[in-house]
């Protein structure tokens, strides 16, 4: 009895994507008449892709809480968190080091923002970005209640592995509270493959909203800075991550890659590396074969502090901009960048178009106008669903290295092309 229930969730949702996109031109091309404004892409379409998103967003704290107490909890010995932690974050940081010296590399060769001075500029909106010093602090949570409630996630990791190992040595108490998160952990995860039922539905409504109100004109206008963006981003994912892979972890590219679809179209269709969490988690784990202890602390982490398709957008913004107000940017200026941008990756929210926000900072650190934002706000929404599928993949690339080095992956699920398909398949009806 073939159905369509035999159609994988990545499948489905390349096609919800397809037929969004055409809807979505269709409405664009007939001038987006009022009534479509009012009835679809302001109505309909708006109210399920904003509730597909809330689905998404609903399940990243209760998922990273319990998925963190549940990995740190695990570890018989504390000194492995340490040394798991010290791996992530200098591989985090290695290839956002490499992604901003790439961007900036790139925007100083081909000079997108030369013979850009006929757009029209418009007042941006920007707040301010947190300085460094700041994060640090807070990191620890005054109140680990009020964090989870705020969506803070570098509190909420903290809190987390530090309750994560005091159940580890609590001794016989321990095992009894580490069961009952082993027993909402399985929960939440069936909770996951709930949402995923919708998926599709809210694909379908985000890409028909943004292929509806899209300007073409701001894309044709601003074609050289989008062309070297993408450029860069793909360089960064299919060149960059399999290379660190294959010499670090000895893996292969082409499998790794082939198993991330779903993670990737949903970090596509989202732009946001915190609402991909739940579908990143499963995908590293069923697909992959990391083991839950190793991705339940890498995945959340790489969320909040690997930023590398974010980087790389702020590091070519930074010389696009330069070039458009004709300021000429030392090699000391442009060191500066690099460091800012690494730094300003960490805490920052993996949300739609946060890379705005610190782009400001690093403008004023260099002396640029941050007015000039406004040059790229036009395509950034594209832009960041593009650099949000290459930021998952920098988290699941480093996940699966840590995990390799730990001895935490299941080389026989991570080069079987069918592992893990259960997770991808629609749930039949008994």
């Amino acid at each position: 009895m073939a159905s369509k229930s035999k159609l994988s969730l990545s499948a489905r949702i390349f096609i919800a994507m397809i037929l969004g996109a055409v809807t979505g031109l269709i409405l664009n091309f007939s001038g987006n008449p009022e009534w479509s404004q009012v009835w679809l892409t302001g109505g309909i379409f708006e109210v399920v892709g904003q509730i597909f998103i809330s689905l998404l967003k609903m399940l990243v704290v209760p998922l990273v809480f319990v998925s963190l107490v549940c990995g740190s909890s695990s570890l018989s010995d504390p000194k492995m968190l340490g040394r798991v932690g010290g791996k992530t974050i200098a591989l985090y940081l290695l290839t956002t080091a490499i992604a901003v010296t790439l961007a900036l590399g790139s925007a100083v060769i081909f000079e997108p923002g030369i013979g850009v001075h006929d757009i029209a500029m418009v007042e941006a909106q920007i707040t301010e970005s947190v300085p460094f010093t700041q994060v640090l602090i807070d990191m620890v949570p005054t109140n680990p209640v009020a964090a989870m409630a705020d969506g803070q996630m570098l509190p909420i990791i903290l809190f987390a592995v530090l309750l994560g190992i005091s159940i580890t040595l609590s001794g016989e108490i321990g095992v009894r509270v580490s069961n009952w998160f082993n027993d909402m952990n399985a929960i939440i995860m069936k909770l996951v493959t709930l949402v995923m039922e919708v998926a599709p539905y809210g694909v379908f409504a985000l890409i028909a909203i943004l292929a509806a109100t899209s300007s073409g004109e701001d894309i044709f206008a601003l074609g050289k800075y989008v062309g070297l963006v993408f450029a860069v981003l793909f360089i960064h994912a299919l060149i960059v991550y399999p290379t660190i892979l294959v010499l670090i972890g000895r893996l292969s590219p082409l499998m790794f890659l082939s198993k991330l679809r779903a993670a990737m179209l949903f970090a596509f269709t989202t732009a946001s590396s915190n609402a991909t969490i739940p579908v990143t988690l499963e995908t590293v784990e069923k697909r992959i074969g990391v083991s839950n202890k190793i991705a339940s602390f890498t995945v959340p982490l790489g969320a909040t502090i690997n930023m590398d398709g974010t980087a790389i957008m702020q590091g070519i913004a930074t010389g696009f901009i330069a070039q458009f107000y004709g300021i000429d940017l030392s090699v000391s200026q442009y060191l500066m960048v690099v460091v800012m941008v690494i730094l300003a990756s960490i805490g920052t929210a993996g949300v739609p178009s946060v890379g705005l926000v610190v782009l400001a900072g690093v403008l004023d650190q260099v002396g640029l106008p941050a007015e000039g934002i406004a040059l790229i706000l036009g395509v950034d929404r594209l832009l960041d669903m593009t650099r949000t599928v290459v930021n998952i993949t920098g988290d699941s690339m480093v996940t699966t290295i840590v995990a390799k080095s730990e001895g935490e992956l299941d080389i026989d699920v991570f080069n079987d092309p069918h592992a893990g398909l259960a997770f991808e398949e629609v749930h039949r009806s008994s």
